[in-house]
């Protein structure tokens, strides 16, 4: 590869864990951080609240989120903007779901 850039494929979805999550870093550039996510079943729902800003993709498969006391159910496709310190609750994801992540 040259000098100062990077290639990489996104992780099939099927390589999901039956239960749980597996996040993969695929860059970091300054502040700047990119994760593939891949879920399987959740074995109860999942509370986050992050330090930094989290804007994600649903590439494969179905989830549904709590964000401000609100049900969000997400298809392929969907994308959800999460502020920095802002709670959110992960309920439910289908089984070889992923997500494209992009901190900062």
């Amino acid at each position: 590869m040259g000098e100062g850039w990077l290639r990489g494929r996104l992780g099939d979805p099927a390589g999901a864990p039956a239960a749980g999550e597996r996040a993969e870093r695929l860059a970091s550039f300054g502040s700047v951080r990119v994760e593939q996510i891949r879920s399987g079943t959740l074995a109860a729902p999942v509370d986050y609240e992050q330090s930094e800003d989290e804007w994600v993709v649903l590439l494969a498969g179905a989830a549904v989120l709590v964000v401000a006391g609100e049900a969000v159910e997400l298809a392929p496709g969907d994308w959800v903007f999460l502020p920095a310190g802002l709670p959110h609750r992960l309920v439910e994801t289908q089984p070889g779901s992923s997500w494209l992540a992009v901190f900062g």
